[in-house]
């Protein structure tokens, strides 16, 4: 699914969508997917279907809510993993042809009616292992503080993160939330498992304060 494939007559599907790759004379191959077309000329360059943050139409942050809230004690750590929606981007070399999303869009505002953000948005267990879903992120949780503290949701910054992949799964990088007030959540950039490839170049996001 993820990853490089053959420029060739073939389908590639991604849950409820489908990609159709058509061989033409002239050495061309055309692109199909819903109503979108693009005509590609082979050359140089892979052709890659890869996993993308879950911007949706231009939002910057994804907000988990845990489907039950967590307490963690003073001074420990809990790691964990969740499930997560993901976008799709199809390109051919260096050019993004096609960009779509998968699943059903959700989203939510993040904060107060005056001042809060549009967040996607997604309901989700805290696992133990690495849950069956296409898209995956590995979470630490950590109170460095002398209080037990609740964690109901986590709110992370996607705009331009790198994400990680197998050919059947995506991970956005390793997040860890940190429950000093306010929350702290660093999008880290580093892969959860050593064995995945990257989308591109691997850089930390900024971290982010949630203040709500």
């Amino acid at each position: 699914m993820f990853g490089e494939h053959e420029l060739k007559t073939q389908f590639i599907k991604i849950l409820d969508k489908k990609i159709h790759l058509v061989e033409m004379p002239g050495d061309k191959i055309l692109y199909k997917r819903d109503d979108v077309r693009v005509l590609i000329k082979r050359g140089e360059g892979a052709f890659n279907v890869l996993p993308s943050p879950a911007t949706g139409y231009g939002v910057k942050f994804l907000m988990v809510k845990f489907s039950s809230r967590i307490a963690i004690p003073p001074k420990e750590r809990l790691t964990g993993y969740l499930s997560a929606p993901i976008d799709i981007e199809v390109k051919s070399g260096d050019v993004t042809i096609d960009r779509f999303v998968i699943g059903r869009e959700k989203y939510a505002l993040y904060g107060q009616d005056n001042v809060g953000v549009i967040a996607r948005y997604h309901v989700s267990e805290f696992l133990e292992r690495t849950p069956e879903e296409l898209g995956v992120i590995k979470l630490v949780i950590n109170n460095p503080t002398d209080e037990w503290k609740l964690v109901d949701k986590i709110v992370i910054p996607i705009r331009n993160s790198v994400m990680f992949y197998s050919p059947e799964r995506a991970y956005y990088p390793l997040v860890i939330l940190t429950t000093k007030e306010p929350y702290e959540v660093n999008n880290t950039g580093n892969p959860p498992d050593g064995t995945l490839k990257a989308t591109h170049r691997a850089e930390p996001l900024p971290n982010f304060k949630m203040r709500w």
